[in-house]
């Protein structure tokens, strides 16, 4: 039976790693080449290793559109086009709020967040158009939708991402083109380490700690991993989600849900917060003040 992949060609940024990486082993194992684009040269020349003549590694800042158009001109060349994007590449940067932000830092992480995904999708669009359409899936976030998942920047640049997602689905449906966006909750990468400034085994340890603590994140009672995010890009690339575009998927285990009383039975509701303990209310029902 067909995947559904078989001569398809995937670019995927932020690959050496994380979500990235296991997407692009979902992908090859379905048949699809691979274009691997980070700037973590070791971990992509690794994952290019692994998959062998499926998979070709290319040095990508986001950051510069020539970096980009490199990439896309290697699915070109390698491989013959592109008939897939995953805007993938990301970090959080450091907590700064509003009142201590920096000029340098919101343009450095809107560039990475925002500016990396819109010429992403302006090239990959020129290549698929080529191909008479195709799919491209954006990493949004959790971070996007609610306030207290994210830094302000991280936060800003993922909620605007949405807002391109919606505008050029709109723009490119009419060539074909499906423009989607995930939107991850907590899950165990290596996000959390960068965040940190941690490598190596120290960063391994982070993704350890966050697999066995963020099963009390939210109501599904395990921790997000790639593998679900790699799932959710899958689903959006394929011919499954012919009809979908110009919407995001949230994968969170349920994290957006509603706040912790909504689904933990041990956290305190509104009005318990506000005194209506049933020892008050007793109270009340007397004319007693609590």
């Amino acid at each position: 039976m067909s995947s559904g992949f078989e001569n398809k060609v995937a670019l995927i940024t932020g690959a050496a790693s994380g979500m990235g990486r296991e997407t692009a082993r979902r992908f090859v194992a379905q048949g699809a080449q691979v274009i691997v684009a980070d700037i973590n040269e070791e971990g992509g020349r690794a994952v290019e290793a692994e998959y062998g003549d499926g998979v070709r590694f290319i040095y990508c800042d986001v950051t510069k559109e020539e970096d980009i158009v490199a990439a896309v001109d290697l699915a070109r060349s390698a491989f013959g086009g592109l008939d897939i994007l995953f805007n993938n590449a990301a970090t959080a940067g450091p907590e700064i709020g509003v009142l201590d932000m920096t000029g340098e830092l919101w343009d450095r992480m809107m560039a990475l967040l925002l500016r990396g995904p819109m010429f992403g999708i302006k090239h990959a669009a020129a290549a698929m158009r080529e191909r008479g359409g195709g799919a491209i899936v954006n990493t949004a976030s959790v971070a996007a939708l609610e306030c207290g998942w994210g830094p302000v920047a991280y936060s800003t640049g993922k909620a605007a991402l949405l807002q391109l997602t919606r505008c050029a689905a709109a723009e490119l449906a009419p060539l074909g083109i499906r423009v989607n966006a995930i939107c991850p909750g907590v899950v165990a990468t290596d996000i959390f380490a960068k965040y940190l400034g941690l490598s190596g085994q120290a960063a391994q340890n982070v993704i350890d700690m966050v697999v066995r603590n963020g099963v009390d994140v939210q109501p599904l009672r395990r921790t997000g991993m790639p593998a679900d995010i790699a799932e959710a890009c899958l689903y959006l690339a394929s011919e499954q989600a012919g009809f979908v575009t110009g919407t995001h998927l949230v994968v969170d285990g349920g994290i957006t849900i509603g706040p912790r009383h909504a689904w933990d039975p041990l956290a305190p509701t509104p009005a318990q917060t506000m005194g209506f303990t049933a020892e008050n209310v007793e109270k009340l029902l007397k004319g007693e003040v609590p």
